[in-house]
């Protein structure tokens, strides 16, 4: 075999063929075989019925690109970026890059997010003393992009409502309270490892910075009034909704916001682009064709991860394994069926979604599909992007990068399972 394989090749095979011996063993065969069918047609019918909400989120984010809010949000996190990479000098590109990635990742723009996290590690590596070794700040970086600092997991929120889970959005205040909990360890880590007996030296490097003259903001009524009256309009109709209700407490308060989150995302993001002259229709349409384009290639991973998983349960294994790691899940816990997630998902995005996805389809509404998605929702494929960042630069001594990065993903794990015990079925 050429090339180093990736360590969800050998995770796979190995459901594969235990699933098949212990099949033999059980005498399951005939359930196994069906499964393996079974599974692969759930797949492709669960990820035809994402393609069109993939189209529908994706078009909406580019309409909330093009308006210009990463560079809003670029604006609010500056000065906190500042204080993190203290060590970056005034005005360099590196910085404006993380932020736009940063804020990229937030708005859950991961297509857009790669190339410019790539961008940033390039001008980090500019001002990289030791080619090939990562810096402090590097490590950082990649520390918070692997601690996936997202507001909203949509990807996540799409395959539970196609799946028909009663309340799809429900997960968005539970994973964005676990991801605030892995990105803070993600910090606090790297600050912790790195070697402060060593002050890490940059390149002095002369930076032009160019200042550009901010457009005048131009008042326009039509739209201020289109802007107010629906902001009123919301407002009265959640006055009239919560004076019928007899007694208003946490639970119900909370399942009526689920339930217009959703709704009120879509109109928010279309009002923001017309607000800022942007095309919406045309704008949503071209992003539409890139969410198409990405569930499709998703299929293939949705179907290997989704038979693998089928013939796992199936063959009886997954109940075995289920007694024996019985003692460690019920002491945190954790059903035994997101044990795999939580495993996989630092290592394969694909194979982790695919996961996520089958624990969902399986059963929309339980308290695993709750977790899985919440843990999907909160945490990164840590070794996927430490390869591509890394890669891009041709770093190969990456110090203590792996450290930091793990420790977030399990603090992102244990935040999603406590989070998902107090919000689920409130």
């Amino acid at each position: 075999m050429k090339g180093k394989a990736s360590p969800i090749n050998g995770i796979w095979m190995g459901m594969i063929l235990i699933s098949v011996v212990v099949a033999a063993y059980t005498g399951n065969m005939e359930e196994l075989t069906k499964s393996s069918f079974d599974s692969a047609k759930s797949a492709v019918t669960l990820a035809l019925g994402l393609i069109g909400a993939m189209a529908l989120w994706l078009g909406l984010m580019k309409i909330l690109e093009a308006a210009g809010a990463l560079n809003f949000i670029s604006k609010l996190i500056y000065p906190v970026m500042k204080r993190l990479f203290p060590n970056i000098p005034e005005g360099h590109p590196a910085l404006s890059a993380m932020i736009m990635n940063i804020s990229a990742n937030m708005l859950g723009l991961g297509n857009a997010a790669t190339p410019i996290g790539i961008k940033a590690m390039q001008e980090l590596d500019e001002i990289n003393p030791k080619k090939g070794t990562a810096t402090d700040s590097m490590v950082l970086f990649l520390a918070i992009n692997t601690s996936s600092v997202t507001i909203l997991p949509l990807g996540v929120i799409t395959v539970r409502a196609v799946a028909g889970a009663s309340a799809p959005a429900s997960i968005i205040i539970p994973a964005i309270l676990a991801t605030v909990a892995s990105t803070a360890t993600a910090i606090i880590a790297s600050k912790f490892f790195s070697d402060r007996s060593n002050v890490e030296n940059i390149k002095e490097t002369h930076v032009k910075v160019e200042t550009k003259q901010e457009d005048k903001n131009k008042t326009q009524l039509f739209k201020i009034i289109v802007f107010v009256l629906f902001s009123a309009l919301i407002a009265t109709s959640i006055a009239i909704n919560l004076s019928k209700a007899e007694v208003i407490t946490f639970d119900s308060f909370f399942k009526a916001f689920s339930n217009w989150l959703v709704p009120l995302l879509i109109a928010t993001f279309l009002l923001v682009g017309y607000m800022k002259d942007v095309k919406v229709y045309e704008v949503l349409t071209d992003g539409a064709k890139e969410g198409f384009n990405t569930t499709v290639r998703i299929i293939p991973f949705m179907v290997a991860i989704f038979v693998a998983i089928g013939m796992f349960r199936s063959s009886g294994a997954l109940d075995i394994f289920a007694n024996l790691i019985s003692p460690f899940t019920n002491f945190i816990g954790m059903p035994a069926d997101v044990l795999p997630l939580a495993i996989i998902r630092p290592l394969s995005g694909s194979g982790s979604f695919g996961i996520m996805s089958e624990i969902i389809q399986h059963d929309p509404n339980s308290f695993s599909s709750y977790l899985a998605s919440i843990m999907q929702g909160s945490t990164e494929t840590t070794f996927y992007v430490i390869a591509v960042y890394f890669g891009a630069v041709g770093v190969i001594r990456t110090r203590h990068v792996i450290k930091a990065a793990l420790l977030a993903d399990f603090m992102g794990i244990a935040a999603s399972l406590v989070l998902a015990r107090i919000f689920f079925n409130l």
